[in-house]
C-alpha cells in the first residue's frame, strides 16, 4: 500500500522522538498502534462486506440468467394447457364407453 522502506522507518522514529521525547513516545506509539489497529480492523470489514455484496450480485445475476429460459417454459406449457383446456373438457362430459350402466335395485 505504502512503499515505505527501513530507512525511511528510521527517519520516522528519530523524529517522533524528537518531538515527542523518550518519556512519551512509548505511550505515543502504543496509542498509535491502536488507532492504526482499529482503522485496519475498519478498513477489512468494508472490504469484505464489499466482496460479499459482489458476490451476492453475482449470485443474483445468475440466478436471473437461469430463471429466464425457465420462465419462457413455463410459460409456454401454459399456454399449452390453456389450449388443450376446452378439449379435456369435451372429454371429460363424455361418459367412458367401458363403463357399465348403474345397478337398480
Amino acid at each position: 500500500m505504502f512503499d515505505i522502506g527501513f530507512w525511511e522507518l528510521v527517519v520516522i522514529a528519530v523524529i517522533a522522538l524528537v518531538v515527542f521525547g523518550p518519556e512519551k513516545l512509548p505511550q505515543f506509539a502504543r496509542r498509535a498502534g491502536y488507532w492504526i489497529g482499529r482503522i485496519r480492523r475498519q478498513v477489512n470489514d468494508v472490504r469484505s462486506e464489499i466482496e460479499r455484496e459482489i458476490a451476492f450480485d453475482e449470485m443474483r445475476r445468475a440466478r436471473e440468467k437461469m430463471e429466464a429460459p425457465l420462465n419462457a417454459l413455463a410459460n409456454d406449457i401454459e399456454k399449452a394447457t390453456r389450449a388443450d383446456a376446452p378439449k379435456g373438457a369435451a372429454l371429460a362430459d363424455r361418459p367412458a364407453a367401458d363403463s357399465a350402466p348403474p345397478k337398480q335395485s
